[in-house]
């Protein structure tokens, strides 16, 4: 591990800091350090410094040196924030590599990177002008009541002015008070991050002894009188004795005793109270106990991933859905802690995280923390200084734990390593986190990586088939249980009278009422939220769209509105077509609301649930409701994605596929190979220990070639498909993309912008380059939107060329002033 030194100048030169900031600053800015801040300021720690004006920011100092801005005077750095650093060296040399890598700046990075009690937050204070007296008799009413409040507390927070004058407009009466001299404004930086505290309840030392606490009991008239505080009393000394150390508010709680009889036994110097410091997310013991055995199989796959690893970093596990990768996992991550590494497991959702940190608890109880952007700030930044100091072993996370402080980071774990949900679109970083992984392992020494799909996607078994991943095969699934059976049903042949049979099939249906006669649970799949995707005036074919996007409005029944899906605008339902007047409105497609509702009137003796964004919102809300269906609590569980990735029940032997077209019509040069890796992942939940599980698939093109393969579970047909045509078509593994969005309100000024950077790119990369061309969904958020799409060689000095050929003319391009508003946004490994 890089230590972190104190900075000890050679000379007496000036001594200079670079440091980031969280902005999107081009380059890092420089700061003077002061000579009494040189014995302690160190690499890693965040300073105050201001930036502009008055601007206050808290910044890393990523490096400290001695040569002095060439074109301006640096300014000095305010005040050390941390004793010691907050982040290593190898996440201050990753930020630097997402960075160039994926095109954005090393304040974007440190953005997403921290959390936010870590970036602290600059506001505005109120100090009272000394030299304006006390003589406020020219001052309005509100002015007079801050005026008051400045002279005696002298500081006053903006939040503390809108109490006082019971309002959140304050800015006028603070301008006047200002141009009045009254008071001056500074900025501060504010820590946010509160320890959370606790009271422990303890017996006074006078008590210590047994003969003491005996007397105590039997002949003090203190407590013969008063005899609920008595009652107390021993119910304390039982939870001590079985328990240990209490709090005081689960002594209350289980002795079913007043807030008042605890505070006569700590009167009466009994009990004694202690507020501690405590830990917001609970752990157990720190224990490894692994007490199952690997097959034949698993030992066989197992053994040669550690032979693979010794040869190359990186390592590809491609085993089927059900063939036991996570124990191979819970043997790897034994290994690494046994000698003293960190491991980091991701997952590409976090509705993964719940089931899985259940089983690896089982094996290795208190070293494991999870993380990710449903815990609340105060818990994401202790969990971050448990990593930092080496007392968490695990980490179990999204993609953002990978921005977690490691000090001895030796296995990173990149499970379902195919998912797209690690491709981050929107803000900056746009990074990919399994590409970030592997890169981030070559900062710490020996740190290996293992990728894990029953899917891979076409770039990493690519990599392996070229021998530069090493390649892990397990195609038995756990316990010789064989593969779901794939059925299709033809909808074209289906002429239901009854509307609801277009959402579920006869045939369909059938096989839900067969697996709930037989006691097990089914799994419906539609990658469509909300009730209706969309709806049409029967008359003239109007479709309610958004006002601010592009886009159809989706029909939420349960909160009786139309949304957008992607700017989140609510409108009232439609009763009256804005085209022609026509009351006739068609409801088109169905999302998993509707299903729910079609379910529960042909099943309305099965206890169903509905697992997508709308109906999972809460912090712990996935994790209830995947233990809800692992306890047989709901028979048929309808979602979208959530329902594909990862999760493991044992009861379910039926599988619905509800619309395989919509999967396959995606415009998109991996539409196939998403519609496999989809298809076959959900129908990986059928059948995973019991008997052989059934996946019935409504489609209206039941030979399309992609369906015949997952009917197969060839995944080896597909890739040597899609493989061939990306070679043809010299789309990635075989080149590198890097995608430009353009933006502006304006429709004519984003078309013309963009034609003019193709033009000037055309000179160097002409061949390369495919556009500009309107997006499928041209308007978001009231911008129009134009793409060009680059597609270029793999060689890392012609991608490093065209990243800054694309720099410098989006540079160029805002110096026009008509084109000054246009965002350009660069997104490598895009699409």
């Amino acid at each position: 591990m890089q230590e972190l030194e104190l900075y000890e100048p050679t000379n007496t030169r000036k001594v200079f800091a670079e440091i980031i900031i969280p902005l999107a600053l081009p380059i890092n800015y420089t700061w003077l350090v002061p000579q009494h801040m040189l014995p302690i300021i160190k690499v890693g720690c965040r300073v105050e410094v201001n930036l502009g004006k008055n601007k206050r920011y808290a910044g890393i100092v990523k490096q400290l040196h001695q040569e002095a801005p060439e074109f301006f005077e640096a300014k000095e750095v305010l005040n050390i924030l941390d004793v010691q650093p907050v982040v290593y060296p190898q996440q201050l040399l990753l930020w630097e590599w997402m960075s160039a890598y994926y095109m954005c700046t090393q304040g974007e990075v440190m953005a997403a990177a921290l959390p936010a009690h870590f970036k602290l937050s600059s506001e505005s204070v109120l100090v009272f002008n000394e030299e304006a007296g006390e003589d406020f008799t020219e001052l309005d009413n509100e002015e007079y009541l801050v005026a008051e409040a400045l002279l005696i507390r002298k500081e006053l927070k903006l939040p503390e002015v809108q109490l006082i004058l019971d309002s959140s407009h304050v800015y006028p009466v603070i301008n006047r008070l200002i141009q009045k001299r009254i008071c001056y404004v500074w900025e501060a930086l504010k820590e946010t991050y509160t320890p959370k505290k606790e009271d422990y309840i303890l017996l006074s030392t006078e008590y210590s002894s047994e003969a003491a606490l005996e007397l105590l009991l039997n002949e003090d008239k203190r407590l013969q009188r008063a005899e609920k505080q008595m009652e107390l009393l021993l119910a304390y000394l039982h939870f001590q004795k079985t328990e240990g150390e209490i709090t005081k508010s689960a002594l209350l709680k289980k002795s079913g005793a007043t807030d008042a009889q605890l505070k006569g036994l700590i009167e009466k110097g009994i009990l004694v109270a202690e507020r501690r410091v405590v830990d917001r997310i609970k752990r157990g013991a720190k224990n490894i106990e692994i007490n199952f055995s690997l097959s034949e199989a698993q030992t066989t796959a197992f053994e040669e991933i550690k032979t693979s690893l010794t040869e190359k970093p990186i390592c590809l596990l491609h085993g089927v859905t059900s063939s036991g990768k996570t124990e191979i996992y819970i043997r790897l991550i034994e290994d690494y802690i046994r000698s003293g590494k960190q491991v980091l497991y991701m997952l590409p959702e976090i509705a993964l995280t719940s089931q899985t940190i259940r089983r690896l608890q089982k094996h290795f109880g208190g070293h494991i923390g999870v993380y990710h952007s449903r815990f609340s700030q105060n818990e994401r930044i202790e969990i971050w200084n448990k990593v930092k100091d080496g007392e968490l072993k695990i980490v179990l996370g999204a993609r953002s734990a990978l921005f977690l402080p490691f000090g001895n980071l030796g296995l990173i774990i990149c499970d379902e390593e195919h998912d797209t949900s690690y491709k981050q679109m929107e803000p900056a970083p746009r990074y990919h986190a399994r590409d970030t992984a592997i890169y981030m392992s070559s900062l710490y020494e020996d740190c290996k990586v293992l990728l894990g799909s029953a899917t891979p996607s076409l770039e990493s078994y690519y990599n392996a088939s070229k021998e530069k991943y090493g390649l892990v095969k397990l195609m038995q699934r756990y316990g010789n249980v064989e593969m779901p059976v794939l059925e299709m049903i033809d909808t074209r042949r289906l002429k239901p009278k009854d509307p609801n049979a277009a959402i579920l099939s006869e045939p369909l249906c059938n096989a839900i009422q067969a697996s709930m006669d037989a006691a097990k649970q089914v799994i419906l799949f539609q990658n469509r939220r909300g009730y209706t995707p969309y709806q049409r005036c029967n008359v003239c074919g109007w479709i309610p769209q958004c006002k601010h996007c592009d886009v159809s409005l989706t029909f939420h029944k349960f909160y009786n509105k139309l949304v957008c899906h992607y700017c989140g605008t609510s409108y009232a339902p439609m009763q009256t077509c804005a085209a022609c007047g026509s009351h006739d409105f068609v409801q088109r497609q169905f999302g998993t609301e509707r299903i729910e509702e079609v379910l529960q009137e042909i099943f309305p003796l099965a206890k169903t649930a509905r697992m997508d964004m709308d109906s999972v919102r809460g912090k712990n809300a996935h994790d209830q409701l995947i233990q809800s269906f692992e306890q047989l609590n709901i028979d048929i569980l309808v979602g979208t994605q959530m329902v594909v990735k990862g999760l493991d029940f044992g009861n379910v032997d039926l599988v619905g596929i509800l619309d395989a077209d919509g999967i396959l019509s995606f415009a998109d040069f991996r539409v196939n190979e998403r519609a496999f890796q989809l298809m076959e992942q959900v129908s990986g939940r059928a059948g995973r220990k019991h008997g052989k599980g059934k996946v019935l698939v409504q489609t209206s093109q039941p030979k399309h070639p992609v369906l015949m393969q997952v009917q197969q579970h060839d995944y080896d047909a597909l890739y040597n498909d899609e493989i061939a045509k990306r070679e043809q078509f010299f789309y990635p593994p075989f080149s590198r993309i890097i995608k430009l969005t353009f933006k502006n309100k304006i429709r004519e000024v984003v078309q013309d912008a963009a034609q003019i950077f193709t033009g000037a790119l055309s000179n160097r990369y002409k061949d390369h380059i495919t556009g500009p061309a309107e997006p499928v969904i041209n308007r978001l958020r009231n911008q129009y939107l134009m793409e060009i799409l680059l597609k270029l060689p793999r060689n890392a000095k012609a991608l490093e060329q065209c990243k800054k050929d694309i720099l410098y003319q989006i540079a160029v391009l805002h110096q026009e002033p008509r084109y000054k508003s246009v965002t350009v946004i660069p997104d490598v490994d895009g699409i």
